[in-house]
């Protein structure tokens, strides 16, 4: 036998199993799907080989997606999970996974931060910043910004910065980072 045999095979018993379990009778699923008695014993027995037409007014009736009478492989869960990263008192929470390039991160800078008073650094690169929550203070050169949720923010960092919360909360933002100078994104003119 190939494998869609093997698949195919197993899709009775399992029907059976279900129907026995939901303690429902031949006659009952026959009224509730429109699907003679003697097709579904067939269908259960192995008699008859499934199909969609016959598949999916079972799945609605039991309350279950189609991969499970069918036997399908559970195909995981395909939100991707990134473990925060904590540095100089802010958590960083990765959002992309791509090496090089642009990178991805929520930022959240708890409140108080940098009470002794901002030290702007410098390195390779280029930042997008925006405002998700709480108040950011944006040292940026000579400049002394606060932006509020929904304002953002775009420089090189070889411009000293710092960041922080200006308030009595803590502020999360999005960040996008590129390493070698990467604009972020680019400015689209109307015609």
């Amino acid at each position: 036998m190939d494998e869609l045999s093997d698949v195919l095979a197993a899709v009775g018993p399992r029907l059976r199993g279900l129907r026995r379990t939901r303690g429902i009778t031949l006659s009952d699923l026959a009224e509730r799907t429109g699907i003679s008695e003697s097709t579904l014993s067939r269908l259960e027995s192995g008699g008859r080989r499934p199909n969609l037409e016959l598949l999916l007014p079972l799945a609605r009736v039991y309350g279950v997606p189609l991969d499970e009478l069918v036997g399908a492989p559970r195909t995981g869960d395909p939100r991707v999970h990134f473990r925060p990263v904590h540095r100089y008192g802010m958590t960083f929470v990765p959002l992309s996974r791509r090496a090089g390039g642009t990178q991805a991160y929520k930022l959240v800078i708890p409140a108080g931060g940098g009470e002794d008073g901002p030290e702007p650094q410098t390195h390779e690169g280029y930042e997008w910043v925006y405002v998700l929550n709480g108040r950011l203070r944006l040292v940026l050169g000579d400049q002394d910004l606060v932006l509020k949720p929904g304002e953002a923010a775009e420089f090189d960092t070889h411009v000293p910065h710092w960041l922080g919360s200006a308030g009595a909360e803590p502020v999360e933002l999005l960040v996008l980072f590129g390493q070698q100078g990467e604009r972020a994104h680019l400015r689209a003119r109307t015609r």
